[in-house]
């Protein structure tokens, strides 16, 4: 398979450096250009034009007959052209363009130097635009570039189309998205919508995450409780929760996605991952007793498959009508985090690994692993898993390897399996991707539209021989965290754009700060087309810091893009196009109402910020804006509970709930009000839940502490959680403090002996003046 690959890009580069010769024959007239489509494409020259190319209502799309393919990309842009562009083209079957104006014409040339993805783009002087590939997949990019080129900025109506030549082909032939259905369930229009959105922006491989500890998605006839029983579970905040697809659901999703050049490649995880099989059919279990009550649970579990005949029967099964639904050649086994507790207790199985000669429980389930690849490749598909299945040993030698960590990759490819850059954290697309409070919950670090966009999924320390193993690129969008479908799809982009270029485009013609140019375009393709896209990148934050030598307050204003014009007012309004441009930090004197946002010609990039500033900096803090004390598993987590018909989110370290108030100034402040609430604990650690801080308590609900310049200070103040604890929602306590002077970090902490309920700070707040009641009581006067 790799040498196939190899082959191909080879060839179709050698032909693609005697075509361009050819069609820039011009030479001396043609010139780079820089156009607006995304991804980069592999070439993109100038052509010279007497006249404008204008597309607008009535410009005719040409197909051949009997071409189903042409027919479907010229339907696609028409399509789109109407909802984003408010263009009614019109399809014309059977004839070339004859009368004058534009016309759009799409082709299939069979010898294309582009291979089976690329496409020839020619947007002529003439007015002519011609699209030819030799596949269906290359028609259909062509046609999504050209809709990029007619969609430069917001406006209906007419477009110029610059006129250029362009030549495009992929890097890599994986270019995926994984969509976690197992953890919180998406409708089928949801799926069908995404696949729409891949599509566009020429990501071609959707890792569909079906099974898992929290749920079983996919309808399997010969095992109805599969979906009965493990598709459904209680949790805090939603009760009865789940869903699942039936298989005439797949049958059309899997259809669209055809459709549309997206390969579905099914996730049924085993020997791990494994709880809701489980408790559908108890049997299956290493060990009975598996609970219910867990499968509200995040983290890793310990339940695995037993291996053992009834098991494999029971997969060979359940993969029979998978294979009978996804039609693609991979089929995805998981094989990640299987902890192989239960089976080291289990005398039968110790037994088992004795009888067959092997080493340990890793190489069990290299042995398991083998058993499924075999039974795959005796159906003509191969299998495929996360870099754990690299740990036992024996993996056969068609098995590809999915890396969540970057070196598993590295190992696949120098052990001859295909490989898929797929790492934690930077495609792991529940990391919240800016430090802004209004993030939707997820994982703790941030993962920018930057980081995103800089990654290089292939490493330079590579042989030829190992580079050629790597066949993509995946970002995942893992679900614990995404409870909606809105939230999903704004964890999602624009940073699956950086990815597609990541997936598409030859390392030397990236370019970021021409992606970020590219950006606002982007955002505006994706309102008519239902796409609600996270716009952190372009939005201003404002970061206070006291000069030491004056003591005044500075605020300074940047984006993480770093695109136009930041503008800014101070009188309350909101700002506009010709509101005071940001040139240096501010100098805060008095209290200000600051609002400002970022612009490119004369339209605001993003929501403005709309922020009281005081003279002597922030009084006041979300949990996203102070500091952990530690990250070793950081999460931005919800809260089950609503508050105002929404669920607060706070950023804690689960492993040490604990935050520093960097420099408060303490000057003047007589007590601290910090809103605090319970979270439930549920996650699976497995061993290392003994290694979460438990600070010991005075009371048997635990306090909240307030530390002095550190977490090992002297005690400032505290405020026992007896009334906290009484509720289920946030809880304000106000804490009185004794006098003290200038700038001081506070570390806040929880004592406690239990895990249950995890305490979070989510607002803390400092007031000025004397408390009038008993100090650290705890209780609101």
């Amino acid at each position: 398979m790799p040498r196939v690959r190899v082959a191909w890009r080879r060839a179709a580069a050698a032909a693609l450096a005697l075509v361009l010769p050819l069609v820039f024959c011009a030479g001396a007239l043609a010139e780079p250009a820089v156009v607006d489509v995304n991804p980069t494409p592999l070439s993109v020259e100038a052509t010279p034009s007497a006249r404008p190319v204008v597309i607008g209502d009535g410009t005719e799309v040409l197909v051949p007959p009997d071409d189903p393919a042409a027919l479907a990309a010229a339907r696609t842009l028409t399509g789109l052209a109407l909802k984003t562009r408010g263009l009614r083209l019109r399809v014309v079957v059977g004839r070339h363009a004859t009368a004058p104006g534009t016309s759009i014409e799409l082709l299939r040339q069979p010898d294309d130097a582009e291979g089976a993805e690329g496409y020839r783009l020619v947007v002529a002087a003439n007015g002519r635009v011609t699209i030819s590939a030799t596949t269906r997949a290359g028609l259909f990019y062509g046609a999504a570039s050209l809709w990029q080129l007619m969609t430069p900025d917001a406006r209906h109506g007419p477009v110029t189309a610059p006129a250029v030549t362009i030549l495009d082909r992929p890097r890599f032939p994986w270019r995926g998205l994984l969509l976690d259905s197992a953890r919180h369930y998406q409708s089928p229009a949801f799926v069908e919508q995404l696949i729409d959105w891949m599509a566009l922006h020429k990501l071609n491989v959707l890792q569909w995450h079906l099974t898992d500890d929290q749920g079983w998605r996919l309808q399997i006839l010969k095992y109805p409780k599969l979906t009965e029983v493990g598709a459904w579970r209680e949790t805090p905040g939603d009760g009865r929760y789940g869903g699942f697809y039936t298989q005439a659901d797949v049958r059309r999703i899997v259809a669209y996605a055809a459709a549309r050049n997206v390969t579905i490649v099914p996730e049924i995880e085993m020997p791990g991952h494994a709880l809701a099989a489980i408790l559908a059919y108890p049997e299956l279990a290493t060990q009975p007793g598996a609970a219910a009550s867990l499968r509200g649970d995040w983290g890793v579990f310990p339940y695995l498959y037993a291996p053992s005949e009834r098991t494999f029967g029971f997969l060979q099964d359940v993969l029979t009508e998978v294979m009978a639904l996804f039609p693609g050649l991979y089929i995805d086994i998981g094989g990640d985090e299987a902890v192989k507790d239960q089976w080291r207790a289990s005398p039968a199985i110790q037994a088992q690994i004795k009888a067959l000669g092997l080493a340990n429980e890793d190489a069990l389930q290299g042995w398991f692993n083998g058993r499924i690849a075999g039974f795959l490749a005796a159906h003509g598909r191969r299998m495929i898993g996360w870099d754990d299945i690299l740990a036992g040993g024996g993996l056969p030698a068609d098995a590809a390897v999915e890396s969540w960590h970057l070196d598993g990759a590295l190992t696949a490819a120098r052990q001859g399996h295909d490989a898929v850059i797929a790492t934690d954290p930077i495609l792991y697309f529940d990391h919240r991707q800016s430090d802004l409070p209004e993030e939707p919950p997820g994982r703790g670090i941030v993962v920018s539209l930057a980081d995103v966009y800089g990654y290089e999924p292939a490493p330079g320390t590579l042989t030829p021989g190992e580079r050629d193993h790597f066949m993509g690129v995946q970002a995942n969008l893992w679900t614990e965290h995404i409870r909606t479908e809105a939230r999903l799809q704004k964890m999602a982009f624009p940073r699956a754009a950086a990815v597609a270029e990541l997936g598409w485009t030859e390392p030397e013609r990236k370019n970021w700060a021409a992606f970020v140019q590219r950006l606002p375009a982007e955002l505006a393709r994706y309102r008519p087309l239902g796409l609600e896209a996270d716009t952190s990148a372009l939005e201003v934050k404002a970061d206070q810091q006291i000069d030491p030598a004056t003591g005044a307050l500075r605020v300074s204003l940047s984006t993480q893009a770093g695109l136009g014009q930041i503008r800014f007012t101070t009188g309350g309004s909101a700002p506009s196009a010709t509101s005071a441009i940001y040139q240096a930090p501010l100098t805060i004197a008095a209290t200000t109402r600051l609002r400002a946002a970022a612009f490119e010609d004369g339209r605001a990039l993003a929501a403005p910020i709309d922020q009281l500033i005081g003279p002597t900096g922030p009084d006041r803090r979300t949990s996203q804006e102070l500091t952990l004390c530690t990250k070793k598993l950081a999460l931005n987590l919800e809260s089950p509970t609503e508050t105002d018909g929404a669920r607060p989110v706070y950023l804690i370290d689960i492993m040490n709930p604990c935050w520093i108030y960097p420099q408060a100034e303490l000057s003047g402040i007589g007590a601290l009000t910090v809103s605090v609430a319970p979270l439930p604990f549920n996650f699976q650690l497995g061993a290392d839940v003994t290694k979460i801080v438990l600070r010991p308590p005075t009371t048997d609900q635990g306090e909240l502490e307030v530390r002095l310049d550190s977490c090992a200070g002297p005690l400032l103040a505290s405020a026992p959680l007896e009334r906290a604890s009484l509720t289920s929602g946030p809880t304000t306590l106000t804490i009185a403090i004794p006098p003290v002077a200038g700038r001081h970090d506070l570390c806040l902490s929880f004592t406690g002996k239990r895990l249950e309920p995890m305490w979070a700070v989510g607002l803390v707040q400092l007031k000025a003046g004397v408390l009038a009641m008993a100090p650290n009581t705890g209780a609101t006067p």
